[in-house]
């Protein structure tokens, strides 16, 4: 096929031809390989991206020229490649140069009435898309093409083009106008597309859709489609006689036409070999032989594209590295929660943040006392509140899903919900919650009460009415696998945030290289160690404090050991006491009254207490290190049952158990060396108690700017700086990350920040001061450790990050973990690429 006076841009896709994905399109680029590979294809000509923009910009183009390239009587179909399939573009256009003498000959081969359909829909995509005329007047006539024809003559005011030449230059113009409009710009930057990218077009031979007898068309593939392994299969459409018969490739079609299905499947193996992949494979066979229209990526499951990737591996087609390229990060959600299947035609009761991922369905309920009762009826519950406290994390961990009026991605809610894998919803700000009434009511006046049953899809931050079958979590073996390829392949560690036993269980079971965070705080709200925990609060004298602290340590010392025994010698950084007094104490008037009954106060005393050491910033107020230092007996109680159970563990385990004990909210050295020497302290206290040595390392939690700054001064006193970046940006920025989700959205979208700082690590701010932090740290400490553990940690860009910068491992929530091992691996793959491309 030639293509005579042939126009700058436009070129026919022939072995070696050089069409590129840039230049032409995805979709182009991969019918250049097809043809490359020696696989049968088409006739078929790209124009070029800068091409289509030209057209639409009004520049005339040899349409001529390129239609009589396909010889006498042309009919061809027009598709758009875009730079990926995912930005979507116009429709294909089908039967381009469809006339009448074209119709005629169509009625000859496959009969009057697939002719007449064929040219009716032609006329009708024409009137509608190419010029703009109403569709309503063509419906009443449909699948009359005489008569659409005088329609089309009435309403456009001359008669339907015949010449294929003229129509398919009108039809490429309507295409690449149609690409270049507003909506359709609006359409694509919503599928990830750049508002200036470009569409290519190809124009393909589709006379084979006019061949007498037999056609069958289809779809064929070299894997599942629903675990992902190896095996030919497909769907085969097959028209005789105008008649269609719909069969499975694999069955019918095989043990009918074998010679075609082996044709297929050789087709198959070599695009495996030739693609390194396996796509979807649309196909057509006539009485002149087998021809491929596309080779599709087919769009799959998490599970099916890892199963598809290693098959592929076992075949020697592709390598660990690039199997472990194949699959997104966040695509291992698929693996480690049940999930909300998509339905386009579902629609959500509120929206908010996706702060969890995973669905679950369940009962409203209110309060944590709620939960709990729905639990000993075995029914699952969401957990709805205003916003959560740590007096809520019993409730949390009943509950089947969370639902927050306020907060974001680093709220108490999204932060614990995580920890817990379970589902959560924050800042649904569309919705009021009103726990005094048991109601909570949607933006359109509908009241939900308790006892309502909704679903929630923490993936996506939507809600829904009634039940949802979900999908459930994969337990495919494979997963171990291909994670322990991961594992083989990144070079930073990756610890885990576990606070309780189950936490570290879970953290063990998804390959953690240890805990990063423990939050001891969470160990405290069991209702016999809340009770005991309050009495301390309300002690008057440090006497009385230590002795309600003496009834906690074992308590503690019960925990730190499960801990240790569970991560068995795997290292374990336990921070200690953090948050303000006052969120252990009841903020309503129920809980006030049966904490003064506990404590056979009057209600007053409890208030009057409760009043006095509430603050009006508790976020800047007496907590972390300040607390330490005002109360030191706290550390104190917290380091013994710290140091006592890893000798306990070690005794268990058979190897020496050497905690982390990390000092929070520091904002200087004066601060560290305080609590340093009260630890040694009580350290020398044990060794002398026990008669055994207990080694820990100090660690800082670095969530001031001042700490960031001073941390060459501090580390002469510690062996980690773990930097908790929720504080961070929070200090950073001066915003509450508790309730910045109440604008956060309309912030971003008028370009007052390009991103939320507690989704995505500010590596301008936040993250220069981290640098000037490691920079000066390892200054006075070449050997210190650095790490992230706040929520940060398991994004890939902020691993990223902290591998550039020498950090020895990141942290984050359990469920989150394998997640943090894929990316870490991705990011030292590309790097390995990376180095071996430039120049030595």
């Amino acid at each position: 096929m030639l293509i005579p006076n042939q126009d700058e841009g436009v070129v026919r896709i022939d072995r070696a031809a050089g069409v590129a994905r840039d230049l032409h399109g995805e979709r182009a680029g991969d019918l250049q390989r097809l043809v490359d590979m020696g696989l049968p294809c088409p006739a078929t000509v790209a124009l070029s991206v800068l091409k289509v923009h030209q057209i639409a910009e009004g520049m005339r183009f040899n349409a001529a020229g390129m239609v009589n390239a396909f010889g006498h009587d042309p009919l061809v179909t027009v598709l758009p490649s875009s730079g990926q399939r995912a930005w979507g573009g116009p429709r294909e256009f089908p039967d381009v140069g469809l006339n009448a003498p074209l119709h005629a000959a169509m009625a000859a081969t496959l009969g009057r009435a697939e002719a007449d359909r064929r040219w009716f829909d032609f006329i009708l995509r024409y009137a509608t898309d190419v010029a703009c005329l109403d569709a309503e007047p063509f419906e009443e006539v449909a699948g009359q093409p005489r008569a659409a024809l005088r329609i089309y003559e009435e309403e456009a005011g001359e008669p339907f083009p015949q010449d294929p030449a003229e129509q398919l230059s009108k039809v490429i113009s309507s295409m690449a106008s149609a690409w270049e409009g507003v909506t359709a710009r609006l359409l694509r930057h919503a599928q990830g597309a750049p508002l200036d990218a470009g569409l290519a077009l190809l124009v393909m031979d589709h006379r084979w859709s006019m061949a007498r007898g037999a056609i069958a068309t289809g779809t064929a593939r070299m894997f599942d489609p629903v675990t992902g392994q190896k095996r030919i299969n497909g769907t085969v459409r097959t028209v005789v006689d105008a008649e269609d018969l719909d069969e499975g490739l694999e069955t019918a079609f095989r043990d009918r036409v074998p010679d075609i299905y082996y044709a297929i499947a050789g087709i198959l193996e070599t695009g495996r070999t030739g693609l390194r992949e396996d796509r979807a494979y649309h196909f057509v066979h006539t009485c002149d032989g087998l021809q491929l229209l596309d080779a599709v990526p087919p769009v799959c499951s998490a599970r099916v594209v890892l199963n598809n990737a290693i098959s592929l591996v076992q075949a020697q087609v592709i390598t660990r590295e690039d199997a472990l390229l194949r699959i997104a990060p966040t695509a291992l959600a698929g693996f480690l929660h049940p999930q909300v299947p998509p339905d386009a035609a579902r629609k959500p009761i509120f929206t908010g943040v996706a702060a969890s991922p995973g669905g679950a369905t369940g009962r409203i309920v209110f309060t944590a006392d709620a939960a709990a009762a729905c639990a000993a009826r075995e029914e699952p519950c969401i957990l709805v509140r205003r916003e959560t406290n740590p007096e809520d994390v019993r409730g949390m961990h009943l509950a089947q899903g969370i639902v927050t009026e306020r907060g974001g991605m680093t709220s108490h809610a999204a932060v614990i919900a995580r920890g817990l894998g379970v589902p959560c919803i924050t800042g649904a700000s569309s919705v009021d919650v009103l726990p005094e009434t048991g109601q909570m009511v949607l933006r359109d006046g509908r009241v939900l009460k308790e006892g309502d049953e909704i679903t929630i899809d923490g993936t996506h931050g939507e809600a829904h009415l009634g039940e949802i079958v979900m999908t459930p979590a994969d337990d495919d073996p494979a997963f171990l696998e291909f994670m322990s390829w991961a594992d083989e392949a990144r070079d930073i560690g990756v610890r885990a945030n576990a606070d309780t036993p189950a936490d570290a269980a879970h953290a063990l079971a998804f390959k953690a290289e240890g805990i990063g965070l423990c939050r001891t705080e969470h160990m405290f709200f069991e209702p016999s160690r809340l009770t005991v925990m309050r009495e301390m609060i309300f002690a008057s004298s440090e006497p009385d404090r230590r002795a309600a602290l003496d009834r906690l340590l074992p308590m503690q010392r019960s925990d730190f050991r499960a801990l240790f025994e569970t991560m068995a010698g795997l290292p374990v950084c336990i921070r200690l006491f953090d948050p303000p007094l006052h969120e252990f104490l009841p903020m309503d008037r129920e809980g006030r009254m049966n904490l003064a009954r506990s404590l056979d106060l009057s209600l007053s005393a409890v208030t009057k207490r409760i009043d006095a050491i509430s603050e009006f910033n508790p976020m800047l107020g007496m907590r972390g290190v300040r607390l330490g230092i005002m109360h030191p007996e706290i550390y104190e109680m917290q380091v013994r049952a710290i140091l006592e159970a890893a000798i306990e563990a070690a005794e268990k385990v058979g190897t020496p158990v050497e905690p982390e004990i990390m000092i929070p909210l520091v904002a200087g050295r004066s601060e560290v060396r305080l609590v340093k020497t009260r630890m040694d302290s009580v350290a020398a206290g044990v060794r002398v108690a026990t008669g055994r040595e207990v080694n820990y390392r100090l660690g800082v939690l670095v969530e001031t700017p001042r700490a960031a700054l001073c941390a060459g001064e501090i580390a002469e006193y510690a062996q980690l700086l773990s930097f908790g970046t929720n504080d961070l940006t929070q200090m950073t920025y001066g915003l509450s990350r508790d309730d910045v989700s109440r604008f956060m959205k309309a912030y971003v979208a008028q370009g007052a920040l390009t991103l939320d700082p507690f989704e995505k690590l500010d590596f301008k701010g936040v993250g220069e001061l981290i640098r000037i932090a490691a920079e000066r740290g390892r200054e006075t400490n070449p050997g210190i450790h650095l790490s992230i553990c706040g929520e940060h940690g398991g994004d890939i860009e902020t691993i990223d990050f902290c591998r550039k910068a020498g950090f020895s491992y990141v942290s984050c929530s359990p469920f989150r973990v394998p997640i943090a091992r894929l990316s870490a691996a991705q990011l030292a793959i590309r790097a390995r690429v990376q180095d071996a491309a430039s120049p030595k």
